[in-house]
């Protein structure tokens, strides 16, 4: 007789279709844009009702900054280092997903873009400056992290300083390749943080043409970590 399966309360259910609704978000929000994405649209691709994101969150910049604290703790974590080289993604990839490179730089770029948008809007309503803040110093803690590992003995600059010189290079980058104006690839982005940190160059650290950071297995994980299959409210 087969076990009987285990029922999920209430907070289960709830904390499943938050994290359903936030995938969801995520994915919109990469393929439309902050002000393109629809709630409806994110909640259909969760498989629920609009009401289910009202129920969870008090609108669509309430819902994008959770994603962007999903964004965050994911790719930029204890273990985050932008100065490791990127995988060689393409070779490392069976054939069967060899399509997912393409879906991760786009999600990389896409967000990239609706982060963007929304830090112009948030910069702009005195009620979200104070929760785009917060977002921002969490990639600068990630980022300070990075500078005391990597701090040269006689470096002058404190490392907060250090990690917001790195944050405005990563950021900066962002902007010429979401614009079009210039193409930067991961090798020499990680050139310049070296330059930042005066760590010594790496003769393995060749010119490779990746995506900006995060890495493509990163943004893999990202999309598939927390996958669960969610029920309606009820």
């Amino acid at each position: 007789m087969p076990a009987r399966r285990k029922r999920r309360t209430r907070a289960e259910q709830k904390q499943e279709t938050r994290s359903a609704l936030i995938e969801a978000g995520l994915m919109t929000f990469s393929r439309d844009g902050y002000h393109g994405a629809s709630l409806e649209e994110i909640a259909d691709t969760a498989g629920f009702s609009k009401g289910a994101v009202y129920s969870n969150f008090g609108g669509k910049s309430e819902l994008f900054l959770a994603v962007l604290d999903y964004n965050l703790s994911t790719l930029r974590g204890e273990q985050w280092d932008p100065l490791a080289p990127a995988e060689n993604a393409g070779g490392a990839l069976p054939p069967q997903i060899a399509g997912d490179r393409i879906q991760a730089e786009r999600l990389v770029r896409g967000f990239e873009l609706a982060t963007l948008e929304f830090i112009t809007t948030a910069a702009r309503d005195e009620a979200l400056v104070p929760a785009l803040r917060t977002r921002i110093q969490t990639l600068l803690d990630a980022y300070e992290r990075v500078a005391g590992s990597h701090r040269a003995p006689d470096e002058e600059i404190a490392a907060d300083g250090v990690a917001q010189l790195m944050a405005a290079l990563e950021q900066g980058v962002s902007v010429l390749a979401l614009s079009g104006a210039a193409s930067i690839d991961g090798s020499l982005l990680r050139a310049g943080m070296r330059r930042l940190l005066r760590a010594p160059a790496d003769p393995a650290d060749r010119p490779d043409h990746t995506s900006l950071l995060p890495t493509v297995a990163q943004v893999q994980r990202l999309i598939h970590d927390g996958s669960a299959e969610a029920e309606p409210p009820e």
